[in-house]
């Protein structure tokens, strides 16, 4: 088992309007990224490599969007998070390339 390579708890979860939870959890492990609810259970989940995230202009700081497995969701990651969230997608992404490139 893999350490987890980014963990954000208390992060707002939303498909647009809607919020799925106000106290999720996001995790970046394995190379998969997991949206949870603050249960533990999975709202979606995907290789990173199916993974689109950005922060638009037009969004506060602290937020970010996630396509996962096609279907957006709106992050609201308190502290200011949402850069170390992008940077680490973008790490596991570089990770997965290389290992599929080495397997």
């Amino acid at each position: 088992m893999a350490e987890t390579e980014f963990a954000a708890r208390g992060v707002r979860i939303g498909r647009w309007l809607r919020s799925m939870t106000r106290a999720g959890q996001v995790r970046i492990r394995d190379g998969r990224l997991e949206l949870l609810t603050s249960l533990g259970q999975e709202i979606d989940s995907a290789p990173v490599q199916n993974v689109r995230a950005g922060r638009p202009w037009f969004l506060r700081p602290g937020r970010a969007l996630a396509s996962v497995n096609g279907t957006h969701y709106l992050l609201t990651l308190g502290g200011g998070g949402s850069p170390h969230f992008l940077e680490a997608v973008r790490t596991a992404r570089t990770r997965a390339a290389k290992a599929r490139d080495w397997g």
